[in-house]
């Protein structure tokens, strides 16, 4: 297993080591101790989630209330996608920049982000399916989003014409939720994961 930090603080991509033959294939795709070394602190296991997606379909921006936030360990099991990171900690030195990683059923990466960060993926193909660990159980006053499509983050889509939920539809702009008070300070998201 390899671990490959981001552009992006906090953000990993880990690359496992698949051994196949006739019969199949089989891979550590998460490691408890192995990531806890990278990381610094051990990700709680508090929920596991399924996600399928149609071709072109666009899922987040998505993030957390710092404390207590949500990690996220995901890997695609099924099909590929582009799984995007994106830095929305006010006053980090890559606040509003963003990292992809195409994740797919063939070398089985998986990305990890840190508690703040935000995190889309776009399907790249019909019934991509994602297997995400999560830190946190799903707190829905606690959860939001940032327009996918906002041009201040220009995230790359590769897709013409992406879809999206009415809920990502409706998200606001990274300029807004900043001025609501929305994102997370990377001060706080710094301190709650050095207490782990």
């Amino acid at each position: 297993m390899k671990f490959r930090e981001l552009a992006i603080e906090g953000a990993f991509e880990v690359t496992p080591q698949l051994h196949g033959d006739p019969r199949g294939l089989f891979t550590e795709w998460y490691r408890f101790d192995r990531l806890t070394e990278m990381v610094g602190h051990p990700l709680r296991l508090a929920q596991a989630n399924l996600s399928v997606s149609a071709r072109g379909v666009v899922r987040g921006v998505h993030f957390a209330d710092v404390p207590p936030g949500q990690a996220k360990y995901v890997t695609c099991v099924r099909g590929a996608v582009l799984d995007v990171v994106v830095d929305l900690r006010v006053g980090s030195p890559t606040f509003g920049h963003w990292e992809g990683v195409r994740l797919d059923d063939v070398d089985r990466r998986a990305v990890y982000l840190s508690e703040g960060l935000g995190h889309g993926f776009c399907a790249l193909t019909d019934g991509a399916t994602l297997s995400y660990l999560c830190s946190e159980t799903f707190n829905p006053t606690g959860e939001h989003g940032v327009h996918p499509l906002d041009p201040e983050l220009a995230i790359d889509w590769p897709v013409e014409v992406p879809q999206l939920s009415a809920k990502d539809t409706e998200a606001p702009s990274l300029t807004e939720a900043l001025a609501s008070g929305l994102l997370p300070s990377y001060r706080t998201c710094r301190a709650y994961t050095a207490g782990l």
